[in-house]
């Protein structure tokens, strides 16, 4: 066991909580008063309230009882967080399906058909509404998913989902006095170029030779940070490999 999943709170008791498994058809289960807290449990009341989604560690499933035991105390922070976000985006795709399928007058029946489609080659719908929010209806299409829910589906995804970025650069100087040092320069800076990935931007401008600036766009901060490390050391190794100089301002 060990999985991590949502729950709603149904009710109390002096001996636990019980909780409905929102991603498990509403199927009730316990956690004991022991799962509870790490710490001594006064008033189960103070922990958890009627209502109250609660992200928990699945312990045992005994089919024969018919009995799921489940522990507050055993998830980490991180867990919370990470399961939270993903139910977040699981609901948030599940409601933009729904809006695609208004728009097209569809039945249930179409709707599951679909999901199983997406799920075919992605591991959540999320993830596909995400990349279709920047690429469009052919995030559908080239899955075998008809034209006009292609369509539908991309729209959807572009009104619903903002795509965040981030942005970060630095300045570098580099220079060669050797007879072709211009040409040695311009490979420097190409060969930073390319190690551009293909979900990033990266523009490369004179600031006033023999100083440059290198612009990284990314999906994240981490990513954009590294990519921007790998592009100052490519330029500055290879024209030092050239026999210039090179180093980085900032």
């Amino acid at each position: 066991m060990g999985d991590i999943v949502i729950a709603t709170v149904t009710r109390l008791t002096d001996y636990g909580i019980y909780v409905k498994l929102d991603e498990f058809g509403n199927r009730e289960a316990l956690v004991h008063i022991s799962e509870i807290s790490t710490t001594w449990v006064k008033n189960i009341r103070d922990h958890a309230r009627e209502g109250q989604k609660l992200v928990l560690k699945a312990l045992r499933v005994s089919p024969q009882k018919g009995q799921i035991d489940l522990s507050l105390r055993r998830v980490t922070g991180r867990e919370k967080t990470e399961k939270l976000v993903e139910w977040k985006k699981s609901k948030k795709a599940e409601s933009m399906l729904k809006i695609a399928a208004e728009k097209l007058n569809a039945d249930p029946g179409k709707i599951e058909e679909i999901k199983q489609k997406i799920l075919s080659k992605y591991a959540h719908i999320f993830n596909s509404l995400e990349e279709a929010a920047e690429s469009g209806e052919k995030t559908f299409s080239k899955i075998g998913i008809e034209p006009e829910w292609s369509s539908a589906l991309a729209e959807t995804a572009k009104q619903k989902i903002k795509i965040e970025t981030a942005r970060v650069k630095a300045t570098i100087e580099i220079s060669s006095t050797k007879p072709d040092g211009i040409e040695n320069v311009k490979t420097a800076l190409l060969n930073a170029k390319k190690t551009r990935t293909r979900d990033t931007n990266m523009e490369i401008y004179t600031v006033g030779a023999p100083k440059y600036k290198i612009e990284i766009v990314a999906r994240d901060y981490s990513g954009a940070e590294k990519l921007l490390q790998q592009a100052v050391n490519e330029a500055i190794n290879t024209i030092r490999s050239l026999g210039g100089t090179g180093r980085q301002l900032s």
